[in-house]
């Protein structure tokens, strides 16, 4: 288990409409998502690496719920795998994601509008990274929510214009959340590497870091 931070770490806005919540996910919750995501990793083909258009393979493998992600289009079914129906987005993980945006935003009401029909689960070994990139292939421009289990990470959040600074690197945690949208939903952002020397919580998570994203399609 990671010993508790001497400092506690605050909630910190990033840029307009990108919001930081550290330790927003309690351990149980971390667990019972682990758990999921594990479900979900076996289901059908299971989870695999992205082959971009170029032929380079990422070094995340990922699973998607409710739509199916391969670079750069969205489809109802595995067709860069078995071409086998994507697994269907369960509407309590749209719950959670609703809990998010109203802890990010302090704005319940905004939250209650909030009906993510995508998750995309991003897995990092050692090793693993992922180069800044934008969340554009959505129709819609409702907020992306993203969750961190396990081992800790850097998060590299830039501008709207390019992959060049200005940029902000933040250390995510184990339970941390953001939450990025208005002004900042096509903000580029990436992981340029995992912290190999944090501990994480005992989530059930035996090495790396899960990322769990919460979008909406608007397909």
């Amino acid at each position: 288990m990671s010993q508790p931070l001497l400092i506690p770490r605050e909630r910190r806005v990033l840029a307009p409409g990108a919001v930081h919540v550290p330790d927003w996910l309690d351990l149980e919750r971390q667990r019972a998502l682990v758990l999921a995501c594990r479900q979900w990793a076996a289901e059908g083909p299971g989870i695999r690496a992205a082959v971009m258009p170029n032929g380079s393979q990422m070094s995340v493998r990922s699973v998607c719920l409710g739509w199916h992600w391969y670079p750069y289009r969205y489809s109802r079914t595995r067709d860069d795998q078995d071409g086998s129906p994507v697994t269907a987005f369960p509407e309590w993980l749209g719950d959670l994601g609703r809990e998010a945006v109203a802890a990010a935003y302090d704005d319940s009401e905004r939250a209650r509008d909030y009906r993510p029909d995508i998750a995309l689960i991003n897995h990092y070994d050692a090793g693993a990274k992922m180069g800044l990139h934008r969340d554009g292939d959505e129709r819609s421009p409702d907020p992306v929510v993203s969750l961190s289990i396990g081992a800790a990470c850097v998060f590299r959040f830039g501008n709207t214009e390019n992959r060049g600074r200005p940029w902000t690197d933040v250390e995510l945690h184990s339970g941390d959340l953001i939450v990025f949208g208005d002004e900042s939903r096509l903000a580029y952002h990436g992981v340029p590497k995992l912290l190999p020397t944090s501990e994480a919580p005992d989530t059930g998570l035996a090495t790396g870091r899960l990322n769990i994203t919460l979008r909406v399609s608007g397909l």
